[in-house]
């Protein structure tokens, strides 16, 4: 069986021209966070799975995925909770990057083509933000313009930092962290970050795995296996 750390590597923090969209425009920031993630770990998880793939399962693949990123959730979770408020979005973006690799690597652990433009949309659904991956992508298709990233970048540079991590906060947690109320609070937000991040991220796992895995509707179809 393939072992948990085999060919996944660290991940790296979210890059900060996406954090920069992200600060000047929160209520779009799941959209942006899953093309930033599509991007960066689209060919990341197809490598991954084409070297690890040999002589294992898709499933033990997936779970190989599954429990790596909710580890790595959970070390998230205790580095940056103790902040509080402080820390509370950047924490909350950093869970979002890791459970986004987790998704692309268990699409690519079923076989599906973890470039395929359905998977930042199916990503965005697995979270909850649009009620179906054609709505999420039909979304995503109105954005990712440089246009407007350009005039978010410059309106981030008139606004208060401390005033944007909040309204970032305030927009995550509306529209997919309402796990995330006991990490406002200072000293205690260590360990509920841990356990939090790992919940959640776990909870995401097990629906992306439900999902891709071949079932008797076929899995997701888009990108499938050929």
């Amino acid at each position: 069986m393939a072992t948990e750390t085999e060919h996944i590597p660290q991940i790296e923090r979210p890059p900060k021209a996406l954090w920069n969209r992200i600060l000047a425009e929160p209520e779009r920031a799941p959209e942006y966070i899953a093309l930033a993630a599509a991007e960066r770990f689209g060919p990341q998880a197809e490598e991954w799975a084409r070297l690890t793939g040999v002589g294992h399962s898709p499933e033990e693949l997936a779970q190989v995925a599954f429990r790596k990123h909710v580890r790595l959730a959970r070390l998230e979770g205790g580095v940056l909770g103790v902040g509080g408020a402080i820390t509370a979005a950047p924490d909350v973006v950093a869970l979002i990057w890791i459970q986004s690799r987790m998704v692309f690597y268990i699409a690519a652990a079923y076989g599906y083509d973890p470039r395929h433009p359905m998977r930042p949309a199916e990503l965005l659904a697995l979270q909850g933000v649009y009620p179906t991956p054609a709505e999420a992508r039909a979304a995503l298709d109105g954005m990712g313009k440089p246009m407007a990233w350009a005039l978010a970048e410059k309106a981030l540079a008139s606004r208060g930092t401390d005033r944007l991590h909040r309204r970032l906060l305030k927009y995550l947690a509306k529209r997919m962290a309402r796990r995330y109320a006991g990490r406002l609070i200072p000293l205690i937000g260590a360990p509920l970050g841990a356990i939090q991040n790992g919940s959640a991220t776990k909870d995401i796992g097990r629906l992306a795995i439900d999902y891709y895995r071949p079932g008797i509707g076929g899995g997701p179809g888009a990108g499938a296996p050929g």
